[in-house]
């Protein structure tokens, strides 16, 4: 199957609609690689022309809505006008000449909150830039700024600012002082190192540092608690300092983080605990020198998109790499349940403490010859909100009612080889599963209501006792994998509310049924899925 790895804001600059939008580049969905446009601008204004690019219009209508877009002019240097707009709105209206309309009069006159100044030639930043005290926007990527003054840091209220695409080497310690930012872009740049204070943006949700040519990362980032999306590839880290180094507590507090992008680096180990950023939906190792995966990535149980190709990964068969998320976290998977069984040894009568649940996400008791589970698990499984839940290899006859006490935040659930015979309604309680796996039991049918688990991904039904494929299975929008080898099926139903419907799936093994015909599941049906069935 293949992997497409989403784009996300992280790999772009902020959307502009005061601005001609050549200067965006373009981006490559398949490995995130920018392939530069050449800047509109090839020469710049001498420094009586970049006066006169703020005109009186301009100034009008930064009076009137508080923002003002150079951008895209050749502008060599800024106008000196811009960084006392406010005053010049203020105290000279008259030599502005503004209507008598009310909306126009000096006293409505908004203070300046939104900057342009992109795609420009501009080298130096004036330390006038201080007098815009109600900056909140500023805008100076595809520049030539090869540094910015100290009285940058005077900034209070700047919450977006994108510099990429210029020179800058280093950042002076004011600019640390800008503790209100949430949205920061640096990427494009020679920045060789950031400081400790760097840790003092606590507000920030999007940070991208790529493209520059840091070896290292300071203590303190671990504060961004924040941060959403973190982008710091292609650059030359070889490790991470001890609190990004995703210890629990960094974990604990790194709840909203969605998108890790860390390709190409030099980075030699992941760190155990990123299976404790359970929020991580995409994840970007590629181009590094990993040598072994922590087996705990499988828990990462929202994870759409995970990229590792050009690595040493000398365990995992280059196929598995290449196959896409969804084969490699089935593998990773797999590697869990053995490895945390065998290391775990408990004896029949231990559970899981709370530490364990915490730290591993997960509530996975599998070849225990277990014929029930009590309320109590699933009462301290809740309490640390697993999201993994692995009953496999048990005698279970009947799914534990206790398992709705974990609903809310159940993701994955493994209960094959055991003894089922039928699964209650309440397992469409458990809304937010992804993987099931019903695999080596006793079934024949599922209940309806399993057709409301909208969110599950792949289904394993295999070695059971199905002669068909059950209705509600028909009803999962976004099934992607359905895994039926080893039953007694003898007739698909290919109609358009059949499998017809399933428009997201991409691999169907019906190996060892009793299909005499294909009814049109290899070409016309599903011709980008793998689909596989025999007599």
């Amino acid at each position: 199957m293949t992997n497409f790895f989403l784009m996300s804001p992280l790999f772009r600059e902020p959307n502009d609609n005061m601005c001609n939008v050549n200067h965006i580049r373009k981006k490559n969905c398949y490995d995130n690689i920018e392939l530069p446009l050449p800047l509109p601008i090839l020469m710049s204004n001498d420094k009586k022309a970049d006066e006169n690019e703020l005109s009186i219009g301009l100034i009008k209508s930064a009076k009137r809505t508080g923002q003002l877009s150079l951008c895209n002019r050749g502008l060599g240097t800024v106008p000196d006008n811009v960084w006392k707009i406010d005053e010049l709105i203020l105290d000279e209206s008259k030599d502005v000449d503004f209507s008598r309309s009310d909306s126009n009069k000096w006293w409505t006159a908004e203070p300046l909150k939104t900057l342009d100044l992109s795609s420009n030639v501009i080298k130096v930043i004036s330390g006038n830039v201080k007098y815009l005290q109600h900056l909140v926007n500023l805008k100076l990527h595809d520049n030539a700024i090869s540094s910015l003054p100290p009285e940058f840091g005077e900034l209070n209220n700047l919450m977006t600012l994108s510099l990429a695409h210029n020179k800058l080497t280093a950042l002076p310690k004011e600019f640390y002082k800008l503790t209100e930012l949430r949205w920061l872009s640096l990427s494009h740049n020679e920045i060789l190192k950031i400081e400790a204070d760097f840790g003092d943006f606590v507000m920030l949700t999007f940070l991208d540092l790529s493209h520059n040519k840091l070896t290292m990362l300071p203590p303190g980032m671990g504060y961004l608690v924040r941060l959403v999306e973190i982008n710091l590839s292609h650059n030359q880290l070889e490790e991470l300092p001890p609190d990004i180094e995703i210890t629990e507590e960094f974990c604990d507090q790194m709840q909203h983080l969605n998108v890790l992008n860390i390709r190409d680096n030099k980075l030699e180990v992941l760190p155990e605990n990123i299976s404790l950023l359970q929020k991580l939906k995409r994840l970007d190792l590629t181009n590094n020198n990993l040598n072994k995966l922590p087996r705990n990535l499988g828990l990462l149980s929202q994870l759409q998109s995970i990229n590792m190709e050009g690595n040493k990964l000398s365990f995992v068969r280059q196929d598995v790499i290449r196959g896409g998320t969804e084969r490699m976290m089935k593998y990773l998977r797999d590697r869990i349940t053995e490895e945390v069984v065998n290391e775990s040894r408990l004896t029949p009568e231990e559970w899981p403490d709370k530490y364990t649940l915490k730290k591993s996400q997960a509530l996975m008791v599998p070849g225990r010859e277990l014929e029930n589970v009590p309320d109590h698990v699933f009462k301290a499984a809740a309490e640390a909100e697993v999201h993994i839940v692995d009953f496999s290899k048990n005698k279970l006859t009947a799914l534990p009612s206790g398992i709705v006490q974990v609903s809310d935040t159940l993701s994955s659930l493994v209960l094959s080889s055991n003894n089922l015979s039928s699964l209650p309604p309440e397992i469409n309680r458990c809304r937010h599963l992804q993987y099931l796996d019903l695999g080596k039991n006793l079934l024949m049918e599922l209940p309806p209501e399993l057709g409301d688990l909208k969110n599950l991904r792949e289904l394993v039904i295999s070695n059971n006792k199905f002669t068909k494929i059950p209705r509600c299975v028909y009803e999962l929008d976004n099934l992607e994998i359905l895994l039926a080898a080893e039953n007694k099926i003898d007739e698909i139903n290919v109609s358009s509310d059949a499998l017809a419907r399933l428009k997201k799936l991409a691999v169907l093994d019906l190996t060892n049924n009793s299909i005499y015909t294909n009814s049109g599941v290899d070409g016309e049906l599903f011709p980008t899925a793998t689909a596989r069935h025999t007599r």
